[in-house]
């Protein structure tokens, strides 16, 4: 279960929580220009935009959770479990696996607009990266700083969904989770008045009473609500450093401890990790379950016309700045 959001200031921000019970083997992967994209059904893609993401490399091919190519645009896959249906390749149009698909976008994408271009032509289709990685089941937001769209692949054919509030959790799909939001339409985080009733002299006791009803749990309906209420009504200073706090603490807003969620066999589901890109400057900021202290990769100062892919290892272990 994840979450994924936008946030601007004077730049544009897209990131993503990783929530499962245990990591594949997570990197931050540089992917440059003319890195050679090898694509099941589609011709291979051997000149397109550098992005930065975190990754699952396999076989030298970097499986990506989450992505922001050199033009802004930013894309992430999460867990659609029971609603992605992919289909059987077919003729007439891209052929693309669940695997290629962030590749696929933002290597030819300059905006959200070129990517809703892209889409009329590709079909998701059910082949797995291999049979120790098979299809997973997913869908995916793309943002750029002007909008965002949710993709998903479902029985009934490719949903495309505008997305007002820039944020994305897992099911139910994209439509139901938006209209949900109306039960909520009374949340508010200016203190409240008494409409209860004008006979009884009901007091305001406590600070943060206009946010009475707004979901606490993990489930990914009210992490989707949970989140659209905090980075709708978030306010930082437009530097870079309050602009990524700023975002981490959206994103913390649902952020999954060990032990809360019990997925059977002694595992626990946490926030494997969480992300910020800069999509404007290409820096790709994370923080893991076991360190909060935030690390960044510039995908500026390597080598963007190359041909090999460069990776980092996430910083797991806990870093502590003492002051005396």
């Amino acid at each position: 279960m994840c979450t994924a959001a936008t946030y601007q200031t004077k730049d544009f921000y897209f990131g993503r929580t990783m929530d499962y019970e245990f990591s594949y083997g997570d990197e931050v992967a540089v992917t440059p220009r003319r890195y050679s994209f090898q694509f099941r059904h589609a011709d291979r893609m051997d000149q397109h935009y550098a992005m930065i993401g975190m990754a699952h490399v396999a076989e030298g091919y970097p499986l990506y959770y989450d992505a922001v190519n050199e033009k802004g645009v930013g894309m992430a896959g999460l867990n659609f479990v029971g609603n992605a249906y992919y289909r059987e390749a077919a003729a007439d149009v891209d052929n693309i696996a669940q695997f290629e698909f962030i590749p696929w976008v933002l290597g030819q994408c300059a905006s959200v607009q070129e990517a809703r271009k892209l889409l009329r032509r590709t079909r998701l289709v059910n082949t797995a990266f291999s049979d120790e990685l098979p299809l997973a089941e997913l869908h995916w937001m793309i943002s750029d700083r002007e909008e965002t769209i949710t993709v998903e692949s479902v029985q009934e054919g490719l949903r495309i969904y505008d997305n007002p509030v820039g944020v994305l959790t897992n099911n139910p799909p994209f439509d139901e989770q938006m209209f949900r939001l109306n039960d909520y339409l009374k949340l508010s985080p200016k203190t409240p008045e008494n409409l209860f009733s004008d006979k009884l002299a009901l007091n305001v006791y406590s600070r943060g009473m206009g946010t009475l009803g707004l979901p606490g749990d993990l489930t990914s309906g009210s992490r989707f609500v949970r989140a659209a209420f905090v980075k709708m009504n978030s306010v930082s200073a437009d530097t870079e450093g309050e602009s990524v706090s700023q975002f981490f603490h959206i994103l913390g807003s649902v952020d999954q401890q060990r032990g809360c969620c019990d997925t059977g066999g002694g595992k626990y589901e946490i926030t494997l990790y969480t992300s910020c890109c800069n999509a404007d400057k290409g820096i790709y900021y994370y923080t893991t379950y076991d360190n909060h202290q935030i690390t960044a990769v510039d995908m500026n100062r390597e080598c963007l016309d190359g041909e090999e892919m460069i990776t980092y290892l996430p910083v797991r272990g806990e870093q502590i700045n003492w002051q005396n």
